[in-house]
């Protein structure tokens, strides 16, 4: 386990992360029953269509794609005791050539956690009470060699309208600091100050610049971070959106927002309203050319019964 994360671990597991109190999130049951039917478990997914795709080819007027996943290595800064690491090695004995083309070859194997780097987050990740989306019971669906249901391999291909917004040009700062957060309000200022409004089906990308610490300051990397309020994630969940994410590691604020309770923005959009998650989302570039419109793609590795799962989605401008 990482030095930089072990007491934000100990204390989640205590329930005292950082100060957020555990009351409110299970006193409202109507989340258990999803708008689209009790047999659905893709969530806001159902509002992608052909028509949100063909809108979106029209915002690619450069041709310009720009990479949304940050590198992995051993070094980057992981949540928990989530690791990562990576053999490389040429499998024959001894490595001998084989053949009359003098054929070699390596292989690599990974030994790593899904939840690392840039990741969306599926809907058996966040509970409320041993609840998941749409009503589904950890112990009816949990299971050590996989999901049973809502797996990430059920995610269906995202192809439709990204949105960034980026709060440091809001805010006026070069990063944003350690619970810092923004809601409705902040949301749709710098929405309307950047000259876009947040639809139905739409992914939202925000920019606070916290992935500026990596490989500078890890520790203060992983021990806080600016990011989203429970009321800016009840207001996206309202316009429709498909997914949210940040260039931070748990896209929330932290030290939580008073009177929230442990990681509440995942339960509202993770559980309760059935919205991914996408963390450590590099859109530097994408702030730095000012955009803040674009045709956003992800296809996920189909890994059976996953939680979370390692991507690299594209945005395209």
């Amino acid at each position: 386990m990482r030095a930089t994360t072990k007491s934000i671990l100990a204390a989640f597991i205590s329930g005292t992360l950082l100060g957020a109190t555990t009351t409110g999130a299970t006193a409202n049951e109507d989340w258990q029953d999803s708008k689209w039917g009790e047999d659905d478990t893709i969530g806001a997914a159902n509002y992608l269509s052909a028509e949100h795709i063909l809108k979106a080819t029209s915002l690619v007027t450069e041709g310009k794609a720009y990479s949304l996943g940050v590198e992995l290595n051993r070094d980057f800064p992981a949540y928990g005791a989530r690791f990562f690491d990576i053999t490389v090695m040429e499998p024959r004995a001894g490595g001998q050539a084989i053949g009359p083309t003098k054929l070699t070859s390596t292989d690599d194997i990974l030994h790593t956690w899904l939840g690392i780097g840039s990741q969306i987050d599926g809907f058996g990740h966040i509970g409320i009470d041993h609840k998941h989306y749409n009503g589904l019971a950890a112990e009816d669906i949990v299971s050590v060699d996989g999901l049973k249901k809502l797996g990430t391999e059920g995610i269906p291909p995202i192809v439709t309208r990204g949105v960034l917004l980026d709060m440091t040009e809001h805010f006026g700062q070069d990063m944003l600091t350690e619970g810092q957060g923004f809601n409705s309000e902040e949301i749709r200022a710098a929405a309307d100050a950047q000259g876009v409004k947040v639809q139905e089906g739409d992914v939202v990308l925000f920019h606070t610049g916290w992935l500026n610490l990596v490989g500078e300051d890890n520790e203060r990397f992983g021990k806080a971070q600016p990011g989203l309020g429970v009321d800016g994630a009840e207001y996206l969940a309202d316009q429709g959106v498909v997914a949210v994410g940040a260039d931070n590691w748990g896209l929330e604020v932290i030290p939580f927002e008073e009177g929230t309770g442990v990681f509440e923005v995942h339960q509202t959009l993770l559980a309760k309203n059935g919205v991914y998650i996408l963390e450590n989302m590099n859109t530097a570039e994408l702030a730095k050319d000012n955009v803040h419109e674009f045709m956003f793609v992800l296809g996920q590795p189909k890994v059976k019964g996953a939680v979370q799962m390692m991507v690299n989605p594209i945005a395209i401008k």
